[in-house]
Order: structure tokens, then C-alpha cells, then sequence
């Protein structure tokens, strides 16, 4: 009995049972998808029935990962919720990694964003994580400020969201509320919903001067800004801006939300034909939508596009769709795909307002559709519609299907596992995981071969060259990656470093570069947690 109670003990206090570690590290290795799901939550209930803390934690937040990386974000609530549950148990668990409460903050973020983005999860449970991250950043925290208002803007309380909006304006900045130079863009579109497009307009200023460094900008600020400079009568600026933001977003998982703001645009400028050419490119992306409320708006923007093509003459043009689930492939005229567009549209809409108990979303997707255009249309820019040679390659809707390697690729990546990082001018992907500064980079006639370069944050003075070298040799025999090395500055420091080089040449699916960055993540850190235990 009492080393039954001291295993237990042991296990309470933050010390993870073997088999379990065993466990989760091979759950790790399944591929991307349900069986790695089910893998996890067994070993996160037999965690708890252990009493195991640390494995339970552990499981759940590879859980939260998974979720991520395969799209599944609205079933982020319940995982989030019992790793807070733990840490408040034991919060021992956090001294031991001091990252993870910053981890779980963010993920806290994410899971407050899904329910937002989806009517499958409950209003209240919405709510409930939101109180909860208030209780531990404060009411006066800019990430809590920036929920509430965009929570209270998707049920329709415009005086509470603007209140909110105010509040979170006026916050320091929050490495948890998501990319800084993203920030502007986000509230320069609520204001844009709530008719206030000078302020829109003005917010959005200092992402498009270049004062803030961000690699998805200043794109996502040009497709946010084109209604309101089309209002305005500045159809130019907003012509040159639609057509240089669809370069890129046109094959960007990330900018799946955008979407609707270049249909609108084609629609209102009086463009319903390349309005046609944009939906019927983005189509497949409808299948595989970054969420319920991007699906709807987006369907939302492509049958208002559809109306108007329709009053164009354009109504017997085809468009082909795709198969999907039950549905066959086909060949439909643009009368029908914009029926089955508001079809979705205002399902969505719907449940939306049934889990809300408003009518707001309904309210806004008729408010679309009752748009038309207030002037001639709007002069364009040359744009041949073909991406230039330098362009990534188009989006591949299918998770599984091979496609060559991109920067996009890449940091898409990265995205979804909400890791922070930054791109230089040279394409080159940096960020730092814990002890270990990570680089990707393409190499290779056609950028085909992905190069990751670990540097452990730790050096060694020149004196321990001939350890250094044992250390790499050790690590090299009994370890497959990072092919580690020894790097003299001429300083008198020894920079110890690792090689992660992948051939990809036949192309690689988004499932399995994320596995592949998942891997070098992981084997990098280890190897510079590994250097930074060195005595």
C-alpha cells in the first residue's frame, strides 16, 4: 500500500508514468487524423484514472495540437478546459514549464475564437472560457478586451462590442492575442461592419505605411479595406487593392475568411463576371472551410455574386464543382450554384442564431444579399490572372493530395500549430522553441528539398572544442535527427548546431509536412535542451 500511494504521490507532484510517456510518444508518431485523436483521449482518461497530472497534461495538449493541425478547431473547447482543470489542481505542473502556461493561454484564445466560429459549441461554454481567462489575465487584459468585443459583436450587441473595442484599443499589446500586425486589420473589419469605414480606414494606416512587420500583411489589410474605400468613392485604390491581395490569397489556406471580401468586391464594383472566375476557383475551399462562420459568409458573398451575374446575362454560365462527401461531380449553371450557395448560407446562418438566440447572423447575410452596385464599375489593374513564376503554387484543397513545396506551405504549417515566427527577406522561416532557434528554409534547383538548421541557444567557450565534438558524436550514433555538428565562430565560442534536410521532390501533402516540422520541433528541442544540460 505504500508504494502504491507513493507512486501516486509521485505522480500527483508532476512525475509522468513511464508507460504513459511510452504511450503518448508513440501516439505522437500515428498519422494526422482520428486514430491519433482516439489515441490521445484514451491516454488522457487512463492519465486521470492514474492520477497521473503531467501525462494527462501531456496528452491533452498534444490533443489541442492535433486538433489544430488537422482543422478540427471547434472540438478545442473540452481538451482546453480540462488542462486548465489540471493546472489548477496541480499547479506545480506549470513551475516545471514555465512555457505552458503561455501555451495554454493562447490555446485558451483558440478555443474561445472556435466557438465563435461555429455554432457547435455552446454559447455558454464560449462564455465560460472567456470568464475563465478573465479571472486570469484580468478584465483589463487586451486578449480578454478583444474576445469580448468580437463575442459581442457576432450576437449583435454593437454598444458592448464598441465598448470592448475601446477597452482593447487602449491595452498593451498581448503576445497571446495573436499576431501584432494582424491586430489593426481585425478591428479596422468590425468597424467596417458597424458602418464606421473612416475609422476602418484609419486604423488600418499603419500596416499599410509599413510600420508593422508581419508576413500575411499588408495583403489581409487591403482585402479588409476594400468596401470601405469603395464606399467612400476611392474606387481605384480599391480596385489595386483587391487585385493585389487575391495574388496571394488565392492559394493561402489562412486566407480562406478574405474570400467573401473579394466577392463582395467583384460584386459591388461591378465585376460580376470575374466574380464568377474567383468562385469558381475558390469553390473547392468550401468543402474544407477554416470554419462554419467563414463557410456561410463566404457562401454568402458567392450567391450575391451569383444574383448579380444572373441580372448580368450571365446566368447559363457552368461552373464545375467538384465531388464532396455524397455529392456527385457536376457541371452546374450559376442560377443553381447560387441557390445552393443561400441555401448554405442561411442554414448556417440559422443555426448560428439558434445557438446565439438572436437574429443577427440572418439579419447580416439579407443585408448582403440586398447589396448592389452604387456606381460604374471600378477600373482594374492589368492582372492576367496566372500567378507570377515566383508565386507559391495554388491551393490544394485535400489535406492528403501532394503538392510542390512553398513558403506558403510552410508557414501554413506553423500556423496551425500557433507557433510564432518570422520570414526574411530571403524566404528563410525562423522562431525559437524553448532552447533551440529554428530555421526552414527551401533548397534545391526547384525548392524542392526542405533544410531545417537547429542552434542551440547555449554556447560552449572554445576550450571545450574536444567535448563538444565527443557531445555531437554521442548524439549522432544514438540519434536519427538533427544530424548534429560543431560550429567555431572565432570568438572564442562554440555554437553547437543541427541539419534536418528532406527530399520532396514528388511533393509533399499538408498532413505530411506537418508531421515533418512536428519532428524537427521536437527532435530539435531535445537536442538543445540536451546541449543546455551540459555541465
Amino acid at each position: 500500500m505504500t508504494g502504491h500511494a507513493g507512486d501516486a504521490d509521485r505522480r500527483l507532484r508532476g512525475a509522468p508514468a513511464p508507460e504513459l510517456a511510452a504511450a503518448l510518444a508513440d501516439a505522437r508518431d500515428l498519422p494526422d487524423g482520428e486514430a491519433r485523436f482516439a489515441e490521445l483521449e484514451r491516454i488522457a482518461a487512463r492519465a486521470d484514472a492514474l492520477g497521473d497530472a503531467r501525462s494527462a497534461l501531456d496528452a491533452r495538449l498534444a490533443l489541442v495540437e492535433a486538433y489544430l493541425l488537422h482543422g478540427e478547431r471547434w472540438r478545442l473547447a473540452e481538451p482546453v478546459r480540462r488542462c486548465l482543470a489540471t493546472v489548477d489542481r496541480c499547479p506545480e505542473l506549470l513551475a516545471e514549464r514555465p512555457g505552458d502556461a503561455e501555451l495554454l493561454r493562447r490555446h485558451q484564445r483558440h478555443a474561445v475564437e472556435a466557438a465563435i466560429g461555429t455554432p457547435r459549441v455552446g454559447l455558454d461554454t464560449a462564455r465560460a472560457l472567456l470568464d475563465d481567462l478573465a479571472r486570469r489575465a484580468g478584465e483589463s487584459s487586451g486578449l480578454v478586451a478583444q474576445l469580448r468585443c468580437r463575442l459581442a459583436d457576432h450576437l449583435g450587441d454593437e454598444p458592448a462590442a464598441r465598448r470592448w473595442h475601446d477597452a482593447w484599443a487602449a491595452a498593451e499589446p498581448d503576445p497571446a492575442a495573436g499576431c501584432p500586425g494582424c491586430l489593426p486589420a481585425r478591428r479596422a473589419e468590425l468597424l467596417a461592419g458597424w458602418g464606421d469605414d473612416a475609422a476602418a480606414r484609419e486604423t488600418l494606416r499603419p500596416v499599410l505605411d509599413g510600420a508593422v512587420d508581419c508576413t500575411d500583411q499588408p495583403e489581409r489589410a487591403l482585402a479588409v479595406g476594400l468596401l470601405p474605400w469603395l464606399r467612400a468613392g476611392e474606387a481605384e485604390r480599391a480596385g489595386q487593392a483587391h487585385v493585389r491581395a487575391y495574388r496571394r490569397h488565392r492559394r493561402e489556406w489562412a486566407a480562406f475568411g478574405y474570400l467573401a471580401a473579394h466577392l463582395r468586391f467583384c460584386a459591388l464594383a461591378g465585376h460580376p463576371e470575374r466574380g464568377l472566375d474567383v468562385l469558381a476557383e475558390q469553390l473547392p475551399r468550401l468543402d474544407h472551410p477554416y470554419d462554419d462562420l467563414a463557410a456561410m459568409e463566404f457562401a454568402a458573398a458567392g450567391a450575391l455574386v451569383c444574383v448579380l451575374a444572373a441580372e448580368a446575362g450571365l446566368g447559363g454560365r457552368r461552373i464545375h464543382r467538384s465531388a464532396h462527401g455524397s455529392r456527385p461531380a457536376a457541371e452546374v449553371d450559376v442560377d443553381t450554384l447560387g441557390t445552393d450557395l443561400l441555401t448554405l448560407a442561411t442554414g448556417l446562418a440559422g443555426s448560428f442564431d439558434a445557438r446565439n438566440g438572436t437574429g443577427h447572423q440572418s439579419g447580416r447575410i439579407a443585408s448582403w444579399l440586398a447589396e448592389r452596385p452604387v456606381g460604374p464599375p471600378v477600373p482594374l489593374p492589368d492582372d492576367d490572372g496566372e500567378p507570377a513564376a515566383d508565386d507559391d503554387p495554388p491551393f490544394v484543397p485535400a489535406a492528403d493530395e501532394p503538392a510542390p513545396l512553398s513558403l506558403t506551405m510552410i508557414t501554413s504549417v506553423l500556423d496551425r500549430r500557433g507557433d510564432v515566427y518570422a520570414v526574411d527577406a530571403g524566404g528563410v522561416v525562423v522562431g525559437r522553441w524553448n532552447e533551440a532557434v529554428i530555421q526552414f528554409r527551401q533548397v534545391g534547383t526547384r525548392g524542392e528539398i526542405l533544410h531545417a538548421r537547429v542552434v542551440a541557444a547555449r554556447r560552449l567557450p572554445a576550450a571545450r572544442l574536444s567535448e563538444a565534438y565527443a557531445f555531437c558524436n554521442a548524439w549522432n550514433h544514438d540519434r536519427l535527427l538533427p544530424k548534429a555538428y560543431v560550429h567555431d565562430l572565432g570568438g572564442g565560442e562554440l555554437v553547437l548546431a543541427g541539419d534536418v534536410t528532406t527530399d520532396l521532390e514528388h511533393g509533399v501533402a499538408p498532413v505530411q509536412l506537418g508531421v515533418l516540422v512536428d519532428a524537427t520541433v521536437a527532435t530539435g528541442v531535445a537536442y538543445a535542451e540536451a546541449v543546455a544540460a551540459l555541465p
